[in-house]
């Protein structure tokens, strides 16, 4: 079971991997769920580049569809991935804060 739940997890992290399968992630954490349309419209993308994205995302099981008319709703699986990558955004602003009080005592001169 270890290997099988360890290469679940590298799946969704591989799928993620892209700086812009997160950004679709994140408007369907904070939209719930939307027409294909509005994921080019929102993160200023091709719809082919859009389509190529969410396909990734579906065969990862991370987003669901529905199909109304002739327009496809994407929406994410399952909310606990929204709060997995607001723990993320918590894990920078740490690290962020770390560099930035080693930059400070790097460049604040030694008293003596």
């Amino acid at each position: 079971m270890g290997d099988q739940l360890r290469e679940f997890k590298a799946g969704i992290f591989q799928a993620l991997a892209n700086p812009t399968r997160v950004a679709i992630v994140e408007l369907l954490r904070d939209e719930g769920e939307i027409p294909v349309a509005r994921v080019i419209e929102s993160l200023g993308i091709e719809q082919a580049n859009a389509s190529q994205h969410l396909a990734v995302l579906r065969s990862k099981n991370i987003v669901l569809t529905r199909k109304e008319g002739n327009q496809v709703f994407y929406r994410l699986r399952d909310k606990i991935l929204g709060q997995i990558l607001d723990l993320m955004r918590k894990y920078f602003q740490t690290h962020l804060a770390e560099v930035t009080d080693l930059l400070v005592d790097l460049n604040t001169p030694a008293r003596k």
